[in-house]
């Protein structure tokens, strides 16, 4: 029996709430040896009140070593084995825009970047570029680009992040990203990695060619990189493993994608995390399961801004209390992973994590919220995958396993 299926087994309905509020790459590192953490650096009353009252311990994304993605470590959040549903950056792209994937699309993420005059490129965001900069180069491309037997779409996402979808016969999507991760470095040719894929990497090297000429003379993004090719993927909903009725809170849009492919609901949240507690409130009645997404502690960290990521974290934390008010019966403070501003990256770190459930939680002796004091944490070292099960439990929607 998978674990899926002893869930659907023992789940049973109630009227408990859960909010899972996710700080994007959460997980940080001492900038010298010996010294504190972002989020232990941070001023986090709030959080750290919940840490004493609550249970602490640190997830593992996917496992012990390996560096997730934001698709994989969401899954394994949303209580899905990012090792049984491997999904493509581009299909969540597309789906967080609103743009449809069918039977016969492929959908990939791009990034608008800079490259110098041999080609190399200099800057891999080209500047996190204005969205209504975005917005004009996709006109650009979606006016120009024509590709013989294949239908194209072109669409902006956010800053320098668009969505291209490929729509025709025998596309797979088994297709090497064209990033090639840093910068100095030419941008990558689209390589299929089977038969069944050469035409899509025949396609996106046609893409990238006209795309290349379109965008020659523009500054700074004068060019652009393809990865996460990916059709839509075989998955079940919250739902029907989890029965809940959930609600999605994301400003970003990989994000709500991601919501939506396990069937949540996705709805407004405004522009700012004081914007996302106001529709939590406003939607309290309507739904028993809160994913509330935060994406300002991954991209400080991932600009390597030590200061600004503590920043971020202490205005979340000025945030919970409006949590707290609401009385969900379940709060789970966590990240999908660690963006340590010294790796300016993502990393293999586990994530610090804090489940507050006041009517069943077994409180550890853990006061403060930080990487060093959830390693001291009941909850210890667990997947990320674990968590939803554990947040049924304390919301005592499980039933007894056996006789």
């Amino acid at each position: 029996m998978s674990m899926h299926d002893l869930i659907r087994q023992l789940r049973e309905p109630n009227k408990a709430k859960i909010v899972l509020l996710v700080a994007d790459g959460l997980g940080g590192l001492p900038i010298e040896p010996g010294g504190k953490t972002e989020l232990e650096t941070a001023r986090t009353p709030h959080l750290d009140a919940l840490a004493a009252e609550g249970i602490v311990g640190l997830s593992l994304p996917v496992a012990p070593g390996i560096t997730p993605g934001s698709g994989p470590g969401h899954l394994g959040l949303f209580g899905f084995d990012p090792l049984d549903h491997q999904i493509g950056r581009g299909v969540l792209e597309a789906l967080g825009i609103g743009v449809e994937v069918g039977p016969k699309d492929v959908a990939i993420r791009g990034n608008f970047c800079t490259i110098d005059a041999e080609g190399r490129v200099t800057d891999r965001r080209a500047g996190r570029i204005p969205t209504e900069t975005c917005e004009k180069l996709v006109g650009m491309l979606r006016d120009a680009v024509q590709i013989d037997g294949v239908e194209t779409l072109v669409a902006p996402v956010r800053e320098y992040r668009l969505v291209v979808r490929f729509r025709g016969e025998g596309l797979g999507d088994n297709v090497a990203d064209t990033d090639p991760l840093s910068t100095g470095l030419h941008t990558l040719e689209p390589k299929a990695g089977d038969a069944a894929s050469e035409k899509t990497a025949r396609v996106a090297a046609e893409f990238l060619r006209q795309a290349k000429q379109i965008l020659k003379n523009e500054r700074p993004a004068n060019f652009l990189m393809l990865r996460g090719f990916a059709k839509f993927p075989d998955i079940a909903t919250m739902a029907d493993v989890y029965g809940v009725n959930a609600v999605a809170i994301a400003v970003y849009p990989m994000y709500r994608g991601l919501a939506r492919l396990v069937g949540m609901t996705v709805v407004d949240p405004g522009k700012t995390i004081a914007d996302q507690m106001e529709v939590a409130k406003a939607n309290w009645g309507k739904y028993d399961f809160f994913f509330i997404h935060y994406k300002y502690t991954d991209s400080t960290g991932e600009d390597g801004n030590f200061a600004r990521k503590v920043e971020m974290i202490e205005a979340l934390d000025a945030e919970v209390p409006k949590l707290r008010a609401l009385n969900p019966d379940v709060l789970i403070v966590t990240g999908d992973h660690s963006t340590p501003s010294r790796l300016r990256s993502h990393s293999f770190h586990p994530v610090p994590t804090l489940l507050w459930a006041p009517a069943t939680v077994r409180p550890d002796l853990v006061t403060t919220f930080g990487e060093r004091p959830c390693l001291q944490g009941g909850l210890g070292q667990f997947l990320a995958k674990d968590l939803m099960p554990l947040a049924l439990a304390h919301a005592e929607r499980l039933q007894k396993f056996g006789a």
